[in-house]
């Protein structure tokens, strides 16, 4: 029999399942109340104005577009439109800084390729977005913990990489209610991200694909607009502005953009030409039409929908949480953050949970990129109505108690 594992390139050895594609299986299970899935209600997706954008799409002259190869950097209307919501957001561009890819993952992939040889060091927060360290680590970096509320000076950033083969190639972060814990860096942390940057050299990639799910609390700036305020353009810029539809109008149509300066644009179209082409015409077509009909809209209705979950989930932590529980409480996204009692492995809780309460979320060990925080958890409130907050957060505790009974309780 072929061995297949002699087959493959090193690269390979990095490339692990994600413990939440597996989790998300769980919500096919009718008697398993799931908060792993961190995915959009699908009873809130805008279907009757997509199936008009699409019936619209293929009638008439325009429906050879739609059904046609394009060009890589994407559907003009919807790179221009994207230009203009950017502009509201403090980021003045052109269409000729947009460019679409097939969800935001495949922008993480993009840029960890055009960034990372092996051995170079990958600047992120702990804990970070699984899938950013998914797509990173085919490129076999070494992660470095970005700190941005401690006083680690550059030369420790640069001394770290070294001793790992490489050298600091960028910094990777969700600013706005990240996932998995929902937090968001305030301004004071924006502005030494960038000075840090500065001082390292290197881009920063600014992961936004819950920056328009704010709840409560002031907006804050983009790093992207807030680095155009110091250098006068984007062009001159050096952060990376990943963004999304798939948590505002629908995720099955994997449309996402990067918004950067025109030179990484013109590196990253040709990546595309060597990978996929281009994205789905047809899906550019339908998210541009229902994005300029109700974008606005949309949002304001899965906000209101989304943070009232929200509140339910941590009035239900409040009240069913046993004592040694911490959790983050984020002014919007789709997650909290869970911190054990030291000593509980997330993991082993899950496995309980399943078995005993019917009860499903994801260990927060994933979320590393060292391999520690094994006493944490994520939640996500964004499928479950009120009710099945209360019994499931109600299960959790329980769960939780008796396994901090269990791990308080001497051998023997």
């Amino acid at each position: 029999m072929f061995d297949w594992n002699q087959a493959f390139a090193t690269r390979a050895s990095r490339m692990k399942a994600s413990e939440i594609r597996e989790l998300l299986k769980l919500l096919e299970r009718p008697d398993i109340i799931s908060f792993a899935g961190g995915i959009p209600d699908p009873a809130l997706f805008p279907k009757e104005a997509f199936s008009a954008a699409y019936a619209d799409a293929l009638s008439g002259e325009g429906a050879a577009a739609g059904l046609q190869y394009s060009v890589s950097e994407g559907y003009k209307p919807l790179r221009e439109w994207l230009a203009e919501r950017m502009a509201t957001l403090g980021v003045a561009c052109t269409a000729d800084n947009i460019f679409i890819v097939s969800g935001s993952q495949q922008g993480l992939d993009y840029l960890g390729r055009l960034f990372l040889s092996p051995g170079d060091t990958a600047l992120v927060t702990w804990p970070t977005y699984l899938g950013a360290l998914q797509a990173f680590n085919a490129y076999e970096p070494s992660y470095d913990r970005l700190n941005l509320a401690g006083n680690r000076t550059p030369d420790a950033y640069r001394q770290t990489a070294a001793a790992a083969g490489g050298r600091v190639k960028f910094a990777y972060l969700s600013a706005d209610f990240a996932n998995p814990t929902g937090e968001t860096l305030d301004l004071e942390g924006r502005e030494r991200l960038l000075d840090l940057a500065g001082e390292l050299d290197i881009p920063i990639i600014e992961d936004a694909a819950y920056q328009s799910l704010r709840y409560d609390g002031e907006a804050i700036p983009p790093i992207l607009a807030l680095e155009i305020a110091r250098t006068g353009g984007i062009d001159a810029a050096r952060t990376i502005y990943c963004g999304s539809f798939s948590k505002t109008l629908a995720p099955g149509l994997r449309v996402g953009f990067v918004c950067a300066a025109a030179p990484l644009i013109r590196k990253l179209v040709l990546m595309k030409q060597a990978a996929d082409l281009h994205s789905s015409t047809l899906n550019q077509i339908a998210i541009a039409d229902v994005a300029a009909r109700g974008f606005d809209a949309q949002v304001e209705k899965i906000r209101a929908v989304y943070s009232a979950r929200r509140d339910a989930m941590l009035a239900a932590l409040a009240r069913h949480m046993p004592e040694g529980v911490e959790w983050t409480r984020p002014e919007g996204g789709m997650f909290i953050w869970v911190t054990l009692p030291a000593g509980m492995d997330g993991a082993a809780l899950l496995a309980r949970a399943i078995e005993t309460e019917k009860v499903a979320f994801v260990p927060g060990k994933a979320f590393h990129a060292d391999g520690s925080g094994a006493n944490t958890l994520r939640l996500s409130f964004s499928c479950a109505d009120a009710q099945t907050i209360e019994e499931g957060i109600s299960r959790l505790g329980r769960a939780i108690a008796r396994s901090a009974g269990q791990a308080e309780r001497p051998a023997g």
